[in-house]
């Protein structure tokens, strides 16, 4: 057989390779084919082996794992005129190939683009100190417009976190010098409801002494007793009145009888 004989059937076997090459497509489980035939979507493939007409159908794929997508920081002027960078992260994910693809040209790029501008509004609307407070319902409202916005593509957004908030160093040292200062109110206050604490129990300290007198002398010895623990060179023990009261009296009685 002649060399030039064969060339017909490797010419075929080439044809055969090249067509199998085209025509056969092999999808991950995280990943569907959208298919196009001549133009018109016929339907989802997918995952595993997809066998397509090479020249007439076309094949797009579709990842439906969770994207995490940086959405880069944003100068926003709040509600109260106050002028901060925001960043933030979005977590997304294709939930229907065929309006992922055909109502969308690039939906990564349109869902990057749409959580900036949401960012950017959505901030505008609130003050400093709801901002930096009230970070969980801001993160509920940004996915919530989101998702709205993207459902029409197709795309799901399931979190939305705000990460960073730069603050400019003058107000960082307002907030710090308010902080201070809340601190010391707080300070003051518990100071004063232990004084008037106090003040109460000794009232009815008191109240108790005027009842049992004897109670004044027991407290009169525990003073002492306080004392004579100290080292002091010098102890002056205060005498308390009414053990001379009874003398008094009756000097005071022998005065009158005079």
């Amino acid at each position: 057989m002649n060399v030039f004989d064969l060339f017909p059937v490797l010419f075929v076997l080439v044809l055969i390779v090249a067509f199998l090459a085209n025509a056969i497509r092999i999808l991950p489980e995280y990943e569907r084919g959208v298919l196009f035939r001549l133009g018109r979507v016929k339907k989802v493939r997918g995952p595993g082996i997809v066998l397509i007409i090479p020249g007439i159908d076309r094949l797009v794929r579709v990842s439906l794992r969770i994207v995490a997508m940086d959405v880069p920081s944003q100068d926003v002027i709040t509600h109260d005129n106050v002028t901060v960078k925001v960043s933030a992260v979005i977590y997304f994910r294709v939930v229907d190939a065929v309006r992922a693809v055909v109502e969308m040209e690039n939906y990564l790029y349109a869902t990057s683009q749409l959580s900036q501008t949401t960012l950017r509004s959505v901030l505008g609307q609130v003050d400093l100190d709801e901002l930096l407070a009230n970070r969980e319902k801001i993160n509920r409202e940004l996915q919530e417009i989101l998702d709205r916005q993207t459902e029409p593509w197709g795309v799901k957004v399931s979190t939305v976190e705000v990460k960073n908030i730069d603050l400019p160093q003058e107000m960082q040292r307002a907030i710090a010098k308010q902080a201070e200062a809340e601190r010391e109110r707080r300070a003051k206050v518990i100071h004063a409801e232990g004084e008037l604490q106090a003040s109460e129990k000794l009232a009815q300290a008191a109240q108790v002494m005027v009842a049992q007198p004897m109670s004044l002398q027991l407290r009169y010895l525990q003073t002492l007793t306080e004392i004579a623990a100290e080292k002091n060179s010098t102890t002056i023990f205060p005498v308390p009145i009414d053990l001379i009261k009874i003398f008094m009296d009756r000097m005071d009685a022998g005065r009158k009888s005079d």
